[in-house]
């Protein structure tokens, strides 16, 4: 009996063979979903979640075949171990089932140890890919987890239209010597909790963050249809959020957080940045730079929210905004329109 019970769906078109391998793998400790064919058999898998499949192969409507080909092609079901039990013979067929992405081949009628021994070792290494895709979810975001498993990894970048928001807390400093560490961090969890949701909630990623800083993609890894919008909203949306938190730390007394966002739109480059042992998913450009200097230069003039010109161009007519022009920034050699978000 494997250490941890799993999960198992037992595809077969033989009403006899699905009860008699069933009641294997029941007596081995797992519990079994029954399917009668591959389109069911999908059903199952897009309702509910599986630790591994027993696939026949010759079954009507859909064969094991096709289920192979469907779940090799779905990056949410990929990593879903199936082992083949069927009696079609002939080493081409059990080469196509491996090319297909079996972890094995049971010839029928199973041989009951073999069967233990195979999905001992088939559920191990689901529970150690749950695992790694778990560290990937807390360590990357969805996005950025998605495209690491479709696509894969590679290092370096490629040329998008994206926007760009940099957000910071002001006098961060200064409020962080007035309390204890506990306490500073325990109020940075919080925000950071309440950025996050903003700006995941509207298509975006957190790429960066430092100290009480953080860095916001809109339009990679996954395409937008106005990233300029999807980051202005944000925006709003963070300090929609942050208005009902400082109502709160009001009411206990505790310190309140004002904030500072820059966003910009245009080129950058995103992609996998660093070596092969260690890198992130960021973007470069002087999008980035902008929206950086943006973010900066709210403190000079007292304002929460700046965009530049081709944020503003994007969002037109869906905010107020106040222009500011002839802005010089460290590194831009040309004067800069800007625009103050009402």
């Amino acid at each position: 009996m494997a250490d941890a019970p799993g999960r198992v769906l037992v595809v077969d078109d033989n009403k006899v063979n699905r009860l008699l391998l069933s009641r294997s793998v029941e007596m081995l400790g797992h519990s079994v979903t029954l399917a009668e064919n591959g389109r069911v058999a999908l059903d199952c898998l897009a309702e509910g979640s599986f630790d591994l499949m027993l696939l026949d192969i010759e079954m009507p409507e859909m064969d094991g075949f096709e289920v192979l080909a469907a779940i090799k092609s779905d990056p949410d079901m990929r990593d879903l171990p199936v082992i083949v039990t069927s009696s079609v013979e002939g080493l081409d067929n059990i080469v196509r089932c491996i090319e297909l992405g079996a972890e094995d081949y049971l010839p029928k009628p199973v041989n009951k140890v073999l069967l233990q021994a195979r999905l001992t070792s088939c559920l191990e290494k689901k529970r150690l890919r749950d695992e790694q895709r778990a560290l990937l979810n807390r360590f990357a975001t969805q996005e950025v987890a998605r495209d690491l498993r479709e696509t894969g990894f590679a290092i370096g970048g490629r040329r998008i239209e994206a926007s760009v928001l940099f957000c910071d807390i002001r006098d961060f400093t200064a409020l962080s010597e007035d309390q204890p560490p506990e306490d500073t961090i325990e109020l940075l969890n919080a925000y950071y909790a309440l950025m996050f949701d903003a700006i995941t909630g509207h298509g975006g990623i957190v790429n960066l963050m430092i100290g009480d800083g953080l860095m916001a993609l809109f339009g990679a890894p996954k395409p937008l249809e106005n990233p300029a919008q999807s980051a202005v909203d944000a925006a709003r949306e963070m300090q929609e959020m942050l208005e009902a938190f400082n109502a709160d730390q009001r009411m206990r007394a505790a310190p309140q957080i004002r904030l500072g966002i820059g966003i910009a739109t245009g080129e950058v480059v995103a992609g996998y940045a660093g070596t092969q042992d260690r890198a992130s998913y960021t973007c470069i450009g002087m999008t980035v730079n902008r929206a950086a200097r943006l973010e900066s230069h709210t403190k000079a003039i007292g304002c929460s929210i700046l965009v530049d010109e081709d944020t503003y161009l994007a969002v037109a007519g869906t905010s107020a905004v106040e222009p500011i022009t002839g802005v010089t920034f460290k590194g831009f050699s040309e004067a800069l329109s800007i625009y103050s978000l009402a």
